[in-house]
């Protein structure tokens, strides 16, 4: 955990040190805790200071994902003289509900439906 706590302190110059503090506690939670994630299994198993409303002001804030991801693959790629491939896919989850941002009516080829997804486009960095 110590490592992963080490490398979320790379994000220091994109985040505040409030927001640095309960993404930290965020991710340790997630990654100790078992089955559904949700904001209120997040509070329960965060340590000290992480509440329910901490839980909700971190996901609330505004924060700029592409920065924090850029200044992660910035640490590992820096004084490497490797060829590295930036690869991305598009995946659909289909979803019920509609209050889900992002959330749109498609034709899904293989169901011969219309459903409601969304999309998202994982991005992953090879060395």
């Amino acid at each position: 955990m110590n490592e992963i706590i080490a490398i979320l302190n790379a994000l220091s110059p994109t985040l505040t040190p409030l927001t640095l503090n309960r993404l930290s506690l965020i991710v340790e939670a997630m990654l100790s805790m078992t089955g559904r994630v949700t904001m209120l299994g997040l509070s329960r198993w965060t340590e000290k200071g992480g509440s329910y409303r901490t839980v909700q002001r971190f996901f609330k804030e505004k924060i700029d994902w592409s920065a924090l991801r850029w200044q992660l693959i910035k640490q590992h790629l820096t004084g490497v003289d490797e060829i590295w491939l930036l690869l991305g896919d598009e995946v659909m989850v289909t979803k019920s509900g509609k209050e889900t941002h992002g959330l749109g009516i498609f034709f899904f080829n293989l169901q011969q439906a219309t459903s409601r997804f969304v999309f998202f486009k994982p991005v992953v960095v090879v060395g």
